[in-house]
């Protein structure tokens, strides 16, 4: 009998991922999967904080289609490397800050590095010709090849038949008869081919997958950068970022306002890292502070914080405000007016 090849397959938790892994096991490939964790991943965060999205599915899609798969899933903390990819991408950003061709060969990268060490035989992705404007093109795909390094080790079963051989195929490792020659943004093809596999359930196909895809998160990441005066960050930068709303009155500071009670609650689990506010006369969101502010700053940032209160049409408004040494004082102001905050504060 011939060796059982293996193969790891890139697994997003999106419908062509779980195809390129379903297809790999029909040829008889031992398949598991890897999937890269940068802290921007769209799937589950928001859903499972926020109140208004209790309803909608709190699965970790990537996990849910190892399950599906019967795999393996192999889920590596990138998110230290991560930094230079988005930092100083070589081929630059899409249409917000999302660098997808330098995170594409990031990824594969971090894959060949995978299979060296793990003894498999190659790199399967889920990837179509023109389905993302900026990664997924024929002139993109050598790209990632070599600046990866997989080069020939790198298979993608949904358009391998519009791409030239690669290893596996001619070695007969995988037939190239039983691949595909997919290409476009239509998901069509996917969603028959996962009609006739008996796959009936996963993630929504066009969804986005990333945060820096999202302008109002690009433009939020951008003014984070702009007021440290450096284009670093933190996990808890990041975190912070997908969640409350954000007005900056000042260029050392901004203020974070919870939109709702789930967004309060994870937000409270950051009280010991920044100054924060709540209310106490009415009913009222929870507030952080981010940037060194002093005294004059502090009556503001509460009248801003009344403002989205229940009080905000009370002649005053009683809130706590607690700073970084965890003294709390209490602080009585008349609520900010609509008309009093600049639009260019909200960010």
């Amino acid at each position: 009998m011939s060796e059982q090849r293996k193969a790891v397959v890139l697994i997003s938790g999106g419908l062509d991922s779980l195809l390129a892994a379903r297809v790999m096991q029909e040829q008889g490939i031992h398949v598991e999967g890897i999937n890269f964790f940068t802290g921007f991943c769209v799937e589950g965060h928001t859903h499972a904080i926020r109140k208004r999205d209790q309803k909608k599915d709190k699965r970790n899609n990537a996990l849910w289609v190892a399950e599906q798969l019967g795999i393996k899933l192999h889920i590596v903390d990138t998110v230290e490397e991560y930094k230079q990819v988005l930092i100083n991408p070589k081929h630059g950003y899409g249409a917000n800050l999302n660098p997808c061709l330098d995170c594409k060969v990031f990824m594969v990268r971090k894959a060949y590095e995978w299979i060296q060490a793990k003894g498999f035989d190659f790199i399967v992705t889920g990837e179509v010709i023109g389905q993302r404007p900026m990664s997924q093109r024929k002139e993109t795909m050598p790209i990632v090849s070599g600046e990866s390094g997989a080069e020939e080790l790198l298979l993608r079963p949904l358009c391998a038949k519009n791409l030239p051989e690669t290893l596996p195929e001619r070695a007969g490792w995988v037939d190239r008869e039983q691949l595909y020659g997919f290409s476009g943004r239509s998901r069509k093809p996917q969603m028959a081919l996962a009609a006739s596999l008996g796959i009936e359930d996963y993630a929504q196909p066009a969804g986005g997958c990333c945060f820096l895809t999202d302008e109002s998160y690009a433009i939020k990441l951008k003014d984070l950068w702009r007021a440290r005066g450096n284009r670093d960050y933190e996990m808890d930068d990041i975190m912070l970022l997908k969640v409350g709303r954000h007005l900056r009155p000042a260029s050392h500071f901004k203020v974070i306002i919870a939109r709702e009670e789930g967004e309060a609650n994870f937000m409270q689990g950051y009280r010991k890292l920044y100054p924060h506010l709540k209310t106490l006369s009415h009913g009222g969101p929870f507030a952080l502070v981010d940037g060194e502010i002093g005294d004059q700053d502090v009556e503001l940032i509460a009248r801003l914080v009344a403002r989205y209160s229940q009080g905000r049409h009370a002649d005053e408004v009683e809130l706590s405000y607690t700073d970084l040494a965890g003294i709390t004082r209490t602080l009585k102001v008349h609520p900010m007016q609509a008309h009093e905050i600049p639009k260019a504060w909200l960010i």
